[in-house]
């Protein structure tokens, strides 16, 4: 990691922390708080890091908001993003050759490829100068973060999980949240979907542990990697070897077969016993909700190694914006050319950020027949990491640029009526609090390349239409109209729920010549002029099958949280939250900068 922080430093782009801080809350507190700035604020070293809990002081410093802007990660890549990308598709676009010069370039890029596979050194790696086996195995002696209040416990966020298939002929690089339970016990959140957790299956079914190395820092593409959307067997390493121009180089580890990179800051090796399963969590997640707690693997540590000045590299997690944005931001670049090969007539696609990435893709195509858009949406949710996605926009070719946020929604709405709406039923990501049941739900599509005429409403103003509105419905608290020139304005309205709102809907049909689409939100907790924020809330709360209704023109859309009203049998997540009592500490020490409407927007 030293070279990175020295290139950060470099290029203005590092923030070093003098003043002693806890690793429980307020590091991770002051780092959500930097992320959150004008181009993700800068990436942040915390040299003076403490456990006032146990009266640890760290050597190590930790680091934070490494990815945090789309400048970090061009330098840490070492070449722009869209190099990357051009590269893959001309490897996809290879064509035999036709003459001398066409067999001479192919040579040289049939050369170039073979850096791109990871190389095994012998003995040992710079990783492993020091090591603690046996009895001398402790994690609270590593600065491992508690993000958030209600969280389990310390989580190590940035880990690159290193797995390999029973026979040991795949490997897999993955990211998942590890809980530290004890001094030698890790919660490994792999859900039912990764590849992770096809190979533990393999193991239980054989009735023997599962080896697992768990590497922390290096080069910051190798944790790059760990997130990196490949195939099922594909070894996320060979990304590595296409990005920097060659291979990774890797060590075996001390007490597993698994092979780890040689100059990474830390490795924690163990084993997973297949029978033993205990609760993980709560958990403050990228959803910017609690994820509850639900039996997961546990590893048992057999070593932990380390360079002999390690960095410890974090995330911090929560309500949007993020560091996922930027690091998602070059995934989406990088493996577009990969997604095309299973739908060639995807133009562009672009997932924001305040949507949780998941919960809305927005893709434009050029629709070639009737019913293409519908049949892109069966091929998203049936392609790796996309089947995870709630709700996906298909746009047609002249469609504006999509991360152009107000002039998109201009197009859709134009062009929008109840029959462009497709509902569906598929997988969900295991961190999706909102559908009936655990890991499947409703799936919204919503195909804007057919152009309907559509008449506008009679539009009312906020107070007049807030009048009407509240002689109906006593519980609406308050209102506001988005997106008025258009001929399906949005309607978003608050209220104290009492009743299900789809009765609030049924009710309103008597307005439907002044409403086309109205969504419902609860008053705590909410802003209705807050648009950012109510896009995270409702994408996040709704559950397309349950919480769409249709009347005539009119569409609503019920983003409230959901109870017993709603026949909701699920326990519903809190928020994540800030800890006031943290920020008030920061701001004494005069470490928070953030400004108060900042902190407003983004509800922390």
């Amino acid at each position: 990691m030293k070279k990175s922080i020295e290139l950060l430093r470099k290029n203005n782009e590092l923030k070093v922390i003098e003043e002693e801080l806890d690793i429980y809350l307020e590091i991770p507190h002051l780092a959500y708080a930097e992320v959150k700035k004008k181009d993700g604020g800068k990436a942040l070293l915390f040299t003076n890091v403490i456990d006032k809990k146990s009266g640890i002081k760290f050597k190590e410093p930790v680091l934070m908001n490494l990815f945090a802007s789309y400048k970090r990660c061009e330098l840490l890549f070492g070449r722009t993003i869209e190099s990357i990308a051009n590269e893959i598709t001309s490897l996809l676009h290879m064509k035999p050759p036709v003459g001398f010069f066409d067999k001479i370039s192919m040579a040289k890029e049939l050369f170039s490829l073979k850096n791109i596979f990871p190389k095994r050194l012998k003995g040992e790696g710079i990783c492993q100068k020091i090591k603690y086996l046996k009895d001398d195995i402790d994690l609270h002696k590593l600065p491992v973060l508690t993000t958030w209040e209600q969280d389990g416990g310390p989580f190590i966020t940035m880990g690159q999980v290193y797995t390999q298939s029973l026979d040991g002929e795949m490997v897999n690089l993955g990211m998942y949240r590890l809980q530290v339970y004890d001094k030698n016990h890790l919660g490994m959140h792999w859900q039912i979907h990764k590849d992770s957790s096809h190979f533990f299956d393999q193991y239980q079914k054989a009735g023997k542990k599962m080896p697992v190395s768990v590497a922390i820092g290096g080069d910051p593409v190798y944790t790059w990697c760990a997130t990196a959307p490949l195939p099922y067997g594909v070894n996320e390493l060979l990304m590595y070897g296409l990005i920097k121009k060659e291979p990774a180089k890797l060590v075996k580890s001390l007490t597993t077969p698994l092979y780890i990179p040689q100059d990474v800051d830390y490795v924690i090796e163990g084993w997973v016993d297949t029978q033993n399963l205990k609760n993980e969590g709560p958990f403050g997640d990228h959803t910017g909700y609690y994820t509850l707690k639900e039996p997961y693997p546990v590893m048992e540590v057999s070593a932990i190694t380390t360079k002999k000045e390690p960095t410890f590299l974090a995330t911090v997690v929560g309500k949007p914006p993020l560091e996922d944005k930027y690091m998602g931001w070059a995934t989406g670049k990088i493996f577009f050319p990969l997604l095309k090969t299973t739908a060639p007539d995807l133009l562009d696609y672009h997932m924001p950020e305040n949507a949780g990435f998941h919960n809305l893709i927005l893709a434009k195509m050029k629709p070639l027949y009737k019913g293409h858009a519908k049949q892109f949406m069966h091929v998203f949710w049936g392609v790796g990491q996309m089947s995870f996605v709630k709700h996906a926009i298909f746009l047609d070719e002249n469609a504006p640029k999509l991360e152009n946020y107000e002039t998109l929604t201009a197009y859709i709405l134009d062009r929008f009526t109840p029959k462009s709406l497709f509902i569906s039923e598929g997988i969900l990501d295991a961190l999706d609090h909102s559908s009936p049941e655990i890991l499947v739900g409703g799936k919204l599509g919503i195909d804007a390349t057919a152009a309907y005429k559509v008449e506008a409403p009679q539009l009312l103003g906020n107070d007049d239409l807030l009048k009407k509105v509240k002689e109906i419905i006593p519980d609406v608290i308050n209102l506001h109209q988005y997106m008025r020139r258009t001929k399906n304005p949005i309607t978003v309205i608050s209220v104290n729920k009492t009743k299900n709102v789809k009765k609030y809907f049924n009710a309103l049909v008597d307005l439907s010549t002044h409403i086309r689409i109205v969504v419902f939100i609860d008053e705590n907790k909410n802003d209705i002029f807050n648009s950012y924020m109510t896009i995270w809330r409702v994408t996040n709360n709704i559950d397309a099958q349950r919480d769409i209704y249709i009347s005539g023109l009119m569409v609503g859309i019920d983003g409230t949280n959901k109870n017993s009203l709603d026949g909701f049998n699920r326990e519903w997540p809190d928020d994540v939250d800030c800890t006031p009592s943290v920020v008030e500490s920061l701001k004494e020490k005069g470490l928070w900068d953030l400004s108060d409407e900042e902190y407003k927007k983004y509800q922390l």
